[in-house]
This record gives C-alpha cells, sequence and structure tokens, in this order.
C-alpha cells in the first residue's frame, strides 16, 4: 500500500482502537494510537498527523473540549467517532471544526471513504484551482461557474457560498458556520437565507434540484457537497 498518511486515534475503548489499526494499516495507513486525552494531545503534537480520528467520551477529558483545544494549533483534518449521536452533540463538534462525524457501532467501508475524503480535499486545495463535479465545474481562479461548458451567472453570495461548500467536499458545514462566514456573525440564526440560496444554487446547478446530487440538505444540521 501507498497511502503513507500518518492517523492518530485518540479512543478509550482498545476493541476500537485494534479494529482501527487493522483496518487502517491494511488500507496502507500509518497509525497512532492513544487511550486518553492527554495521550492523545501528546502525540499530536509530538507527530503532527494527517488526520485525527477522536472519541468524545475519553476518560480524563471531555472530547468536545479536546477538540476546541486541537484546533486551536491543528490544521489538518479531525473525524469524530462516538456514541453520542445527539443533534446538539453533532452540531456542537462541527461548529467546534470537525470535519466529520461518524457514530458508533460505525462501517469500515464508509469510514474509509471518509477519511479519503477529507484527505483527498487536504491535497485539493494545494492543487490547481478548478472543482469539478457532474456537468459542472468552478473555476477558482477566474471566478466562473460552467453547466456543460455553459457559463453560469451566478451573484456574489451564491458564488461565495457554493465555494465554500465546494472547499469543504464531504464536509458537513452547519447552519450557523455557513452563515456567518457568508454573510457575517449578525446572521447566525437566519437560515431561511440558506434555503432560499440553496434551492437556487440547485434550480441552477443541479440537473433535478428537488433531487439533488452535489449540494446535500442534512436534516437539521446544515449542508454537505459532493463532487460525485
Amino acid at each position: 500500500m501507498s497511502n503513507k498518511a500518518l492517523i492518530l486515534v485518540i479512543d478509550d475503548e482498545p476493541q476500537i482502537r485494534k479494529l482501527l489499526e487493522i483496518t487502517l494499516e491494511s488500507e496502507g495507513y500509518k497509525t497512532m494510537m492513544a487511550a486518553s486525552a492527554q495521550e492523545g494531545m501528546a502525540l499530536a503534537a509530538g507527530h503532527q498527523p494527517d488526520m485525527i480520528l477522536l472519541d468524545l467520551g475519553l476518560p480524563d477529558s471531555d472530547g468536545q473540549e479536546v477538540l476546541v483545544r486541537l484546533r486551536e494549533w491543528y490544521p489538518h483534518p479531525i473525524i469524530i467517532l462516538t456514541v453520542k449521536n445527539t443533534e446538539s452533540e453533532i452540531v456542537s463538534a462541527l461548529d467546534h471544526g470537525a470535519n466529520d462525524y461518524m457514530t458508533k457501532p460505525f462501517r469500515t467501508q464508509e469510514l474509509l471513504a471518509r477519511i479519503r475524503t477529507s484527505l483527498r480535499n487536504v491535497v485539493a486545495k494545494t492543487a490547481q484551482p478548478l472543482i469539478n463535479f457532474g456537468d459542472c465545474s468552478i473555476d477558482l481562479q477566474a471566478r466562473v461557474v460552467k453547466k456543460s461548458e455553459q457559463i453560469i451567472k451566478l451573484t456574489a453570495t451564491e458564488y461565495s457560498l457554493l465555494v465554500l461548500l465546494a472547499q469543504n467536499e464531504g464536509r458537513v458545514l452547519t447552519h450557523q458556520y455557513l452563515l456567518k462566514e457568508v454573510w457575517g456573525h449578525a446572521y447566525a440564526d437566519q437560515t431561511q437565507y440558506l434555503r432560499v440560496f440553496l434551492a437556487q444554487l440547485r434550480k441552477k446547478l443541479e440537473t433535478d434540484p428537488n433531487h439533488p446530487k452535489h449540494l446535500i440538505t442534512e436534516s437539521g444540521i446544515g449542508y454537505r457537497f459532493h463532487t460525485g
């Protein structure tokens, strides 16, 4: 295998750590294991892994607090793996900087797919500024969006929203995060703005706006962008 990315697992369950170690290394990833928040923070600081898989139910610290502390300096993807599955926990983790969120028990193939997506996004941000999805493309340098090779006219706000979603492909972006990033902090509760603008983007870019393949709603939480 040739993936070579180093993934740090922070989880206090020995069987989960063993499962992840076997699964990840069989796919060519290098791994490090931590059973506590303290150990995980030390390994993250000392080895700068390419990704962290973080459990929220740690014995020595709340996982949400660990996430906040990591995001003060750690720039790479963090995927949450936890038994906590309430909407408030999910939204909090995503707003605190998690790239993705999976609840236990999880399907290993789905986890591997989400790992590939998150790592691919890191590479994509340093590559040529062109994002392709379906029969559409976004030229970030020219600020031009095309569908079937025809230029699609977007407003400045529509373009900003689309680019923010596209540059975070596969990641759930919460309503609050999108509103703050595109409209500003004063609009953090104006979720109707998102519904209107997402509907407009779907009409312009999706083949079937009523069954979107790229601009996906995560009910009660936010939106996720898919290239496929």
